[in-house]
């Protein structure tokens, strides 16, 4: 019988006994025991698109090689360690017989030139051996042949290193690459019965509320049919441990190897990590990370890694390992602070250390982006041929269709191609005088070639002899020349020339620029590619009246491709010492490479577009209108994803957009809050509708504030479409209705920095300090004062003074920072007054989203404008009444939420609005509070 376990291992029963297995890939063993040496940022600029150039030259080598070649093979091979087994395994990309002798080889691309490669990377020769000894091992061979093939990517010229080992050599090699692992491996199955052991004896933490014993089912039966669950979690179900509870107890049972809990904001990320602080508390052995942004977590004044600028960066591979291992060894949760003190002693890079550690985590914390993002997904998790299994735990989960779109879509602007070629263009005037013949010669030749993006000699002269069908005089030269393993043009001249002490042309074109400075060739053809690209532009702005969608873009492509290849080629030959323009072209090299990734992906879930914004910048954009497939696509890494939000309505809205299925299950948890302490009021008689606002309207509403507040002393926020909108009307508040013998006003500001927002919600507090949302109610699914201590918090946090006799306004945007994502306790806030539906403004991409859904249903008004305005409007009320003992009221000002298409968003527990006129409000809210003080 074979059953998994957690983090790539597995369980053999045989003849009565259990066999633990540890699975392994070559490359991740090779490059974790043997890097070494220094971060450094400066020459690892080959975005993705020039991983897939690799890719395909991978493919064409292999294609090239003939019959007798045999590429992708799989191998693995099992090691004995004791009470359980390490499986090696992974694919050598080639393996032929050469003069009778058995060959593995190893292919990498580079950007670098070949000239610079005298021996293989240690890491890659690594790898091919370990190919070679499992190979040998296998076939039962006495000896074999190890062949590295270094691939230029530009040029496709090539370059050989070849070497035989016995097999008696790559043994004593191999076990010793064993024994280094060992302590790790050894490590981490102790650490996983131990864990496992732990999971099976832990109990829920508290008394299941209404409701809650369901919602833990339903999620472990989720994970169980591996599927996708959608959930709709009033505050007060404690969501959290509601779901992470059954995905660990999934995980001690072997259903998965690792849990990811995803979030869009910081102060979710602390609701998890107290969640599963709590549960260590409770008897649970678990390892888990934080990961904590680079630009956060960096000790250093600016995030420059590279080992000149940071001594956290020089050497940080010859020491990780040992920072590694004691942190494995000495702590369980490894929080931004443990990492900071471990990276702190060590003199590591903690961002790198908390990457690392994740590894060795069972459960990993972090933004979607480490999932989701197709640029920075963790690809030591989600690269090709990983085969773990993991539980994704999305909260929050309605931000992901916004962050969808936005990681799934590219922008760029003309006027940043003009910007980059203006600083290219200063750069080159300190460095062009002096410039000789030979440097003209070069320009010259890749001018001649530019219409078809070929820039190098040998290319020139193989597209002279390609309508013939004829053999190149490269590829004459590099056949004749193979036993040296040296491929490239320059290299044959050279070679022909040696004996007469002649320089060839290469090396004439080379001393020629040594004055003008490394790098400057580079710069000349980067800057007329950026003209290129420049004038494709330019002609589709001069064909642009207002938003013209769909737009031809082939030719703008191919430049930019011909321009990030040039980049890539400059940033892979230079580092950052005297050259300020490096850090520019590195900036702008990736944006053109996430544009590059983007069009790869364009389907008909995209609507390319281009248009003049409102700065007159010209932009072409490939918009991701509907994100679902590739949210989806990301959620097939793991074998079941939970997305669950206080306010995912309409669910099926949110089902189709994140990718659910007809197969997946959605589940509404009702509250368990008494809804009669909540008051909901909708005024009939106002609006925020852009035809209906003037001086009027705008005292009117401030009428509706001044009347709402008016029937009890304490807390509000108001909150409005827009800036400009609550600047009108807080302009006819402060002059007709504010009473300053008992009225506080603040006023959210555009632009506020952290310290600005905790000020702004400390006045609410009555602290210095803001605590995060749900820290405690979230943390054991429990918002009364009782269980917030049985959770380690006391009873009177947040708590105002009783008998407070003043009332605080905080005048707010909706969707803005206060209107999501805050937890303000009892008598911090007891009422909310929601000013409009906060329908989006109109724009083209809102017009886009329109038009694309009223052709996939007709739901075009409710995707684009009414369902992101009703989730705004759902997160702004759901800031009053957080925990069981909270009393608050919640206004709708627009007469537009008593139509039935709004009403039919409203959450169940909305049951008891009451609808209100100007003249009947204080009233209504009057006899509301009596009913509860």
């Amino acid at each position: 019988m074979y059953l998994r376990n957690a983090c790539g291992h597995a369980i053999i029963f045989l003849s009565g006994v259990f066999f633990m297995q540890e699975h392994i890939s070559v490359r991740t063993l090779v490059e974790f025991l043997m890097r070494s040496g220094d971060i450094d940022n400066r020459h690892a600029a080959q975005s993705e698109n020039a991983m897939q150039a690799g890719s395909r030259m991978h493919r064409e080598i292999q294609r090239s090689m003939g019959p007798e070649y045999r590429a992708e093979v799989s191998l693995s091979h099992i090691v004995s360690l004791g009470s359980y087994e390490l499986v090696i395994e992974g694919r050598a990309d080639g393996i032929f017989m050469q003069d009778g002798a058995a060959t593995v080889d190893e292919i990498k691309g580079t950007y670098r030139n070949l000239r610079g490669i005298r021996q293989p990377v240690p890491v890659h020769l690594a790898q091919a051996k370990c190919y070679a000894y499992m190979y040998a091992l296998q076939e039962k061979l006495s000896e074999i042949r190890v062949r590295m093939t270094y691939c230029q990517l530009e040029t496709e010229a090539v370059k050989y290193f070849e070497e035989v080992y016995s097999f008696e050599e790559l043994s004593l090699w191999f076990d010793a690459l064993i024994t280094e692992y060992r302590k790790w491996s050894d490590y981490r199955m102790d650490w996983l019965e131990r864990r496992n052991a732990s999971i099976r004896e832990l109990a829920f933490p508290f008394p299941y509320r209404k409701g809650q014993k369901e919602l833990v089912t339903y999620v472990y039966q989720t994970i169980y049919h591996k599927r996708k669950l959608f959930i709709e979690a009033p505050t007060g179900v404690g969501k959290t441990i509601s779901t992470v509870y059954p995905a660990l107890k999934a995980l001690g049972e072997g259903r998965a190897d690792r849990l990811f809990y995803l979030t869009a904001k910081t102060i979710t990320r602390t609701v998890a990590v107290d969640t599963l602080r709590l549960l260590s508390e409770k008897g649970m052995l678990l390892k888990r990370v934080l990961l904590t942004a680079k630009e956060k977590i960096c000790p250093q004044a600016e995030t420059v890694c590279n080992p000149e600028a940071c001594t956290y960066a020089k050497g940080h591979y010859d020491r990780i390992n040992d920072c590694l291992y004691e942190c494995l060894t000495g702590e369980d949760s490894f929080s931004r602070e443990v990492i900071e003190r471990y990276a702190e002693k060590h003199r590591v890079c903690p961002f790198e250390m908390s990457l690392d550690m994740s590894l060795f985590s069972d459960a990993v914390i972090c933004d979607y982006n480490y999932v989701f993002d197709p640029h920075v997904y963790l690809k030591r998790f989600f690269g090709e041929g990983n085969t773990e299994r993991y539980l994704f735990l999305i909260d929050e989960a309605h931000n992901l269709v916004e962050r969808g779109r936005e990681m799934y879509s590219a922008v760029l602007y003309k006027e940043d191609f003009l910007e980059l070629k203006r600083v290219i263009s200063k750069a080159l005037e300190g460095g062009s005088k002096g410039r000789d013949a030979a440097g003209m010669l070069t320009d010259t030749m890749q001018e001649e070639h530019q219409g078809a993006g070929q820039l190098t000699l040998a290319d020139a002269m193989q597209e002279e002899h390609q309508g013939a069908g004829q053999l190149t005089l490269a590829d004459a030269m590099q056949e004749e020349h193979q036993g040296a393993g040296q491929l490239t043009l320059a290299d044959a001249m050279q070679e022909e020339h040696q004996g007469a002490g002649q320089l060839t042309l290469a090396d004439t074109v080379r001393e020629g620029h040594q004055d003008i400075g490394q790098g400057s060739a580079q710069l000349y053809a980067i800057r007329r590619l950026l003209d290129q690209c420049n004038k494709e532009l330019l002609a589709r702005k001069r064909e642009c009246e207002g938003c013209v969608t769909d737009p031809e873009l082939g030719s703008f492509t191919l430049a930019l491709n011909r321009l990030s290849e040039a980049m890539g080629k400059y940033l892979e030959n230079t580092d950052s010492g005297g050259m300020p323009e490096r850090e520019e072209i590195l900036d702008f090299y990736f944006e053109v490479s996430h544009f590059l990734m983007i069009t790869e992906l364009v389907d008909e879930h995209y609507v390319p577009y281009m248009q003049l914004d409102e700065e007159g910048r010209f932009l072409v954009k490939l918009f991701c209108v509907d994100p679902s497939g590739n949210l989806e696509e990301c959620m097939g890494r793991a074998v079941s994803s939970v997305l669950f939000s206080a306010t995912m309505l309409p669910i099926q809205y949110y089902k189709k957009l994140l990718g659910g299925t007809s197969e997946d299950y959605e589940v509404y948890a009702g509250s368990t809050f008494d809804d009669r302490k909540r008051g909901i009021f909708i005024a009939d008689d106002v609006t925020s509708k852009y035809t209906r606002r003037g001086e009027d309207e705008y005292r009117r509403l401030a009428k509706y504030i001044r009347r709402i507040v008016d029937c009890r002393y304490g807390n509000y926020m108001v909150f409005f479409p827009s800036h400009q909108f609550l600047r009108r009307v807080y302009e006819v508040f402060s002059e007709e209705e504010y009473d300053a013998s008992y009225m506080d006003c603040i006023v959210q500001e555009g632009n506020m920095d952290e310290s600005a927002r905790e000020a702004f919600l400390a006045r609410f507090s009555g602290t210095q300090g803001q605590q995060a949302e749900g820290e405690c109610a979230e943390a054991d699914g429990r918002e009364d004062a009782s269980q917030c201590e049985e959770a380690g918090d006391g009873e009177d946090v947040f708590r105002c003074e009783e008998a407070q006799d003043r009332c605080l306004i905080g005048f707010c945007v909706l969707g803005g920072l206060f209107g999501e994502g805050i937890d303000l306790k009892r008598d911090a806030l007891i009422g909310v007054v929601i000013v409009g539906t906060g329908l989006p403004q109109v724009c083209a991409e809102r017009t886009i989203l329109k038009d694309y859904f009223d052709g996939d249903g007709g739901v075009g008004f409710d995707y684009a404008y009414r369902y992101p305005g009703m989730n705004k409007v759902l997160q702004a009320a759901g800031r009053v009444i957080r925990t069981a003992e909270d009393i608050g009221v919640v206004a709708l000002l627009d007469y537009r939420f008593c139509h039935p298409e709004y009403r039919a968003m409203f959450p169940r527990e909305w049951e008891n609005m009451e609808q209100v006129r100007l003249d009947t409000i204080g009233r209504r809210i009057e006899r509301f509070w009596d009913e509860w003080l």
